[in-house]
């Protein structure tokens, strides 16, 4: 069977990794000049080491943890997460919502009562997220915290998006211990990552880097043309290539746009399918006690940043000795927040904001900075993707392409999921090849 893989982030590894165990050695198309995808790693010159975003496994699937640790012979780092939040000057423990001892007393009565209320209510129809989260929080936290992040994060409001990303992403206390977080500054850890691993040196990616020296990469091979009566692929390289299972993880809009039968009304499905755009600002700092969280959430609109990771605590090998290393994002959207400056004008806006937070002090030397744009960030679960997406997977299981990751399947996949995402789409050619025999 002749296997074509669109793409070599996480989830078309996973395909890939899959078929060799079947005895099939597939081929994977990837239109840049590295493998990777989403988890690529970079290493500078200057000794710092950085991903494309704050990747970590924290898978709890025993075979995935057990393949990433096999991959690195064992040296991972195993970390205990530690996160919290900036709001109006204030560093808060996360999750927020368990966690409001020294916020203003007024504020904060507000929020409690408004939890308490959230609890013996009922809160009738959920039509979108603001919906959810008025009834899970009541409306003063919700406003003041996660639909305020929400804006930033996913470009826009709560109320044009569905609830059909959240899963355990965020954490409904009890009544015990919203009253305990708002009286001690000591709380239980509740958030959903307790502890990660990530690998001791060379980055998230070194987690992938066997499964992609077992497969048959071609890279700069930018697919251009998908002829799906003739399966044939043309890339932009002039190469062509034909096939008997296809395995696409790149994204839908991507795909549909280079499928010669797609009609119109498939194409303009793909076109309402909203995703955010990444500016992924990396620093490095000539101190490395930076901060004692792994990774801050930042609310308030003044601040250019929505989050901010600290690679060099993620491994002591991400940094050289006596530096740390700061990752900020950066988030826009061609649908709802474009993107209208050039990104590197970007750098100078972080720095200052870092600053005036106080994370990068006026005696610290910035010794490296990096800017990185990814145009395919994180899904947005507007109003109109669940009726588009259906559209276009609908194309796609009658054409016979098969989908998978994040982009392919259009959803809120962490790295593990992407991955096993790969592996199912694997399955799913394997199972029609033996249909069809």
């Amino acid at each position: 069977m002749n296997v074509a893989i669109l793409g070599s982030g996480m989830a078309g590894l996973g395909a890939a990794y899959h078929l060799r165990h079947a005895g099939i050695q597939p081929v994977i198309y990837e239109m840049k000049p590295h493998y990777g995808g989403h988890t690529t790693s970079r290493v500078d010159p200057s000794g710092f080491v950085f991903d494309e975003g704050p990747h970590i496994s924290f898978t709890k699937d025993a075979r995935v943890r057990d393949l990433f640790a096999a991959n690195v012979s064992g040296e991972y780092e195993v970390i205990h997460a530690r996160v919290n939040n900036y709001w109006k000057g204030s560093w808060i423990k996360h999750p927020a919502q368990c966690n409001i001892y020294g916020l203003p007393t007024d504020l904060a009565v507000k929020i409690l009562l408004g939890i308490v209320e959230a609890h013996h209510r009922d809160p009738g129809p959920i039509a979108n997220y603001e919906d959810w989260l008025v009834a899970s929080y009541g409306r003063p936290f919700a406003e003041t915290f996660p639909m305020q992040y929400g804006r930033k994060y996913h470009t826009t409001d709560a109320s044009n998006m569905s609830t059909d990303w959240l899963g355990p992403r965020l954490y409904r206390p009890s009544l015990e211990e919203v009253f305990a977080g708002a009286l001690s500054p000591v709380t239980s850890e509740v958030h959903y990552i307790t502890d990660f691993r990530y690998p001791r040196r060379g980055g998230f990616m070194s987690f992938l880097r066997p499964f992609a020296k077992a497969s048959d990469i071609r890279l700069n091979h930018k697919v251009t043309r998908l002829d799906t009566k003739t399966r044939t692929l043309t890339f932009s390289n002039g190469a062509t290539a034909r096939y008997d299972q296809l395995v696409s993880s790149i994204p839908l809009p991507e795909l549909l746009a280079v499928i010669t039968d797609a009609p119109d009304d498939v194409r303009a499905a793909a076109g309402r399918l909203a995703c955010s755009t990444c500016v992924i600002v990396t620093l490095g700092i000539d101190r490395a006690d930076i901060s004692e969280w792994h990774w801050t959430y930042f609310y308030d609109d003044d601040f250019c940043f929505s989050r901010i990771s600290f690679p060099s605590m993620f491994s002591k090998e991400n940094a050289p000795p006596g530096t740390g290393s700061i990752q900020a994002e950066l988030y826009f959207s061609k649908k709802y927040k474009p993107l209208e400056t050039a990104p590197e004008s970007l750098v100078d806006r972080t720095i200052q904001d870092l600053r005036r937070c106080g994370l990068i002090r006026d005696t610290d030397r910035v010794l490296f900075r990096n800017v990185l744009v990814a145009p395919y960030a994180n899904i947005i679960f507007d109003l109109e993707r669940s009726a588009a997406l259906r559209i276009v997977h609908g194309f796609l299981d009658d054409a016979g392409i098969l989908y998978c990751g994040r982009y392919g399947e259009w959803g809120y996949q962490w790295t593990d999921e992407a991955f096993m995402s790969g592996e199912r789409a694997a399955q799913q050619a394997l199972d029609a090849t033996t249909a069809s025999a």
